[in-house]
């Protein structure tokens, strides 16, 4: 017989022990609890960000059993939470599900958490539809802060600014956050002023490509095969330290596509040459169709055609709360000196 759910959730919570005293010793209260693809029953994450219990299923609903089943299990391992389900298994993965009012508003609640000793905010229920932080990057994030000090780093789809606070918080000399969506960089604002940080982060509001193409110094033209092209901030060329690369699966503007199976050169080109020689290209990748050879063939490619040369390539796992089968998790990230 399958094993119940409330077995595999306690297996799954055995198993992270170890790893949740580490995380609670550097000031980190915010991991993946049940990793449902891996752990037996695929589609359903459970997290905990803070105070928060953040249960989200993405193959199926949960039977009202389940869910119960679910908040008494976390009540005892883990008192004091707040248990909040999203159903995302439909159309496009959005919040379906609705919720009795006093649940609502305690979903609606914007809740702070600590990560390796930095402030973040989340909140269960709100616009869009994914978390304001994704803990599977946290692995991405702890070697931003390792590498950081004392340079300029550069962070493209940046979404809530995570990656650029922590490294702000680590001692970088310099940071600029770039997102298409002002709604996500106003939530990095507010995470940067929850944090002492010893210098002002700079978030811009911008298309990726035009981002890129500007500080790489290609330019960005205002009108294009005869069209006008939609506003964009302007900016000066310049190079980074560290640039931090990490684009949704697929998305189209009037400056360019992305598309990270089929096309992962076109975002790897203008981010190689925003990258100051001799410094450091992180890339991430979370299509789980795309091997990690695969990939870090296309990379090697890219980088020769625009005249660089990849002097290392380091992978940089997901850390053990995202525990794969076969050592190859969705989310690969790819660390390159060039």
């Amino acid at each position: 017989m399958p094993a119940s759910l409330t077995t595999l959730l306690a297996d799954a919570f055995a198993a992270r022990r170890e790893l949740l005293h580490t995380l609670h010793a550097e000031d980190t209260n915010a991991y993946r609890l049940f990793n449902g693809s891996s752990e037996g029953r695929p589609g359903l994450n459970v997290d905990r960000y803070g105070d928060l219990l953040l249960l989200q299923t993405f193959h199926e609903a949960l039977d009202g059993h389940d869910r119960v089943a679910i908040e008494r299990f976390y009540a005892d391992a883990v008192p004091g939470l707040t248990a909040i389900y999203n159903d995302r298994s439909g159309a496009n993965s959005r919040v379906t599900n609705p919720l009795p009012p006093e649940v609502l508003a305690a979903a609606q609640q914007p809740r702070e958490f600590h990560e390796m000793g930095v402030r973040y905010l989340v909140q269960a229920r709100h616009a869009g539809q994914d978390p304001w932080l994704f803990l599977d990057l946290r692995a991405g994030r702890r070697r931003v802060m390792q590498e950081v000090a004392g340079k300029s780093l550069l962070n493209l789809f940046a979404y809530t600014c995570g990656v650029g606070i922590a490294a702000a918080r680590a001692g970088a000399a310099h940071v600029v956050n770039v997102d298409f969506a002002e709604s996500s960089l106003k939530i990095g604002r507010e995470n940067a002023r929850l944090n002492d940080l010893p210098i002002r982060p700079r978030f811009v509001h911008s298309d990726a490509f035009a981002a890129m193409r500007q500080l790489a110094g290609i330019g960005q033209p205002q009108v294009v095969r005869g069209r006008k092209m939609p506003a964009f901030p302007k900016l000066e060329p310049r190079t980074f330290d560290l640039v931090f690369l990490d684009p949704p699966r697929y998305a189209k503007s009037p400056f360019g596509v992305v598309d990270i199976v089929n096309d992962y050169a076109a975002l790897m080109k203008p981010a190689l040459l925003c990258t100051a020689e001799g410094g450091t290209l992180i890339c991430c990748n979370n299509a789980a169709q795309i091997s990690r050879e695969t990939w870090s063939d296309q990379l090697e490619r890219c980088a020769r055609k625009v005249g660089h040369s990849i002097r290392d390539l380091e992978w940089i796992a997901p850390e053990g709360d995202f525990p794969s089968h076969d050592g190859q998790a969705p989310l690969k990230i790819a660390l390159l000196r060039v």
